[in-house]
């Protein structure tokens, strides 16, 4: 007997460039996991069904780069380059936060990647006791890691990181995974972060870490170690573990082979990138050299939402226009980035990431009737550069349904809009020589 059966969707599976749709097929659910994918099943063998009839199953879309409680900050630090959208703006605000703030944040933030599809984050934040208890309650699979700083408490922000890892992984039926979070080689002495390595081989965990975001910060740690970020995170030990790195907008030739070499994911944050005019990943550049790639959002207070599917739809556009070719990154590969290749960044393949008998039931169906979806000569085309976070209709993790017919179950949307809105006048507020950290000024 199954769970749950999905009935008539059109199903999409991808491999590599290559898409395909299995038009109105079924999709069993039992024990939080895909049973069965066939053309049909007989309902008197599931306990609760679907109708999915016109709708696309896709796979849960995976965010591989996210500050999920900045939800608080959206829209509060506009059009400034990336020296004051922190030292002026982002780490003045942020020291206005209480664990409840970051609890209500998450879960403003977690509603809206129910809403648009995201079935996994990986979060890196403050607070994030707060991050795991909202994510436990609304029932995504996440990967957290608490953001780390060279300082005077480095040892105990280490210590803290380190309960945080033994508390909560594999917490909430596995859904969460802890790993560390230094935060960055401009923020992190390289002491600290081999610190921070030597804990991470001693927990048996990854590490999610900011690398190479601007030019400026690959001169600076030029001029202060003689070698680039990249080389700084190697040579302290970051990649003898599971390593992510966030934005890497910027990596030389050498970088690129240190990354393949040592198995390092990135996770490319386009809209973040454009918005602060500081340089994308080169995606394409980075995947032929077989480094693997995942996309994220980075946090609302740098691009305003939490969309994945505009996430694909972005670096698709930019990396046909940097590469002056429109076959570059075709909509098989584009949607990958959000959905397989982002589990594989995670080092959740084999767990999610595609819609396979075996794997975590972690499905979206989206609606397709609308003006700006039809007619439907290519539904992959569709998905990739047509589809919007509204057309999500239901949402699947791990066999549990947390939304439906685009109504949350597992949040209570009225009171998180209600408790972000009281919160926001007192968060946004900016005292002087009162900040998390201070980014450095471009020489």
């Amino acid at each position: 007997m199954y769970d749950l059966l999905i009935h008539g969707a059109d199903i999409l599976q991808i491999s590599g460039a290559d898409v395909a749709i299995l038009p109105e097929h079924c999709l069993a659910i039992a024990n939080g996991r895909i049973a069965a994918i066939a053309p049909a099943i007989s309902p008197g063998l599931a306990r609760e069904q679907i109708e999915a009839r016109g709708m696309l199953a896709i796979p849960g879309l995976i965010n591989s780069h996210a500050h999920i409680a900045m939800a608080l900050f959206r829209g509060v630090a506009e059009d400034v380059p990336i020296e004051a959208w922190f030292n002026d703006f982002v780490w003045p605000m942020e020291t206005n936060l209480t664990e409840e703030d970051i609890y209500w944040g998450a879960l403003l933030g977690l509603a809206e990647l129910i809403e648009s599809g995201v079935t996994t984050v990986a979060d890196h934040y403050f607070g994030m006791d707060a991050v795991a208890r909202a994510v436990a309650e609304a029932g995504l699979r996440a990967n957290l890691a608490w953001t780390l700083f060279s300082g005077p408490d480095e040892a105990a922000q280490l210590a803290r990181g380190t309960q945080f890892v033994e508390q909560w992984g594999g917490a909430a039926g596995g859904r969460i995974r802890a790993w560390l979070g230094p935060h960055a080689p401009y923020t992190c002495t390289p002491s600290f972060l081999a610190s921070v390595a030597a804990e991470a081989r001693r927990l048996g965990v990854g590490i999610h870490i900011h690398l190479s975001e601007t030019a400026d910060q690959v001169a600076q740690s030029r001029a202060a170690h003689g070698k680039t970020p990249v080389a700084v995170a190697r040579e302290a030990g970051l990649f003898s573990v599971p390593a992510l790195a966030a934005h890497l907008a910027h990596p030389d030739e050498d970088d690129i082979a240190v990354l393949a070499a040592d198995g390092v994911a990135v996770a490319s944050t386009p809209k973040t990138e454009m918005k602060l005019g500081i340089g994308v990943a080169p995606v394409t550049t980075l995947r032929a050299h077989g480094v693997t790639v995942g996309l994220g959002s980075d946090g609302a207070a740098s691009n305003n939402s939490y969309d994945m599917l505009e996430a694909a739809r972005l670096i698709a556009l930019l990396e046909k226009h940097r590469c002056g070719d429109a076959r570059v990154l075709p909509i098989g590969e584009a949607l990958a980035l959000a959905t397989s290749e982002g589990a594989r960044a995670l080092r959740l393949a084999g767990v999610t990431g595609a819609l396979q008998e075996g794997l975590a039931a972690d499905v979206v169906l989206l609606r397709r009737n609308s003006t700006h979806a039809q007619p439907l000569h290519n539904p992959a085309a569709t998905l990739l550069y047509s589809a919007r976070a509204t057309d999500v209709d239901t949402v699947l993790v791990a066999g549990q349904v947390l939304m439906r017919g685009r109504k949350l179950l597992t949040i209570d949307r009225r009171r998180v809009l209600r408790e972000a809105a009281r919160r926001a006048t007192r968060l946004t507020r900016r005292r002087a020589g009162t900040q998390i950290a201070s980014y450095p000024e471009a020489e």
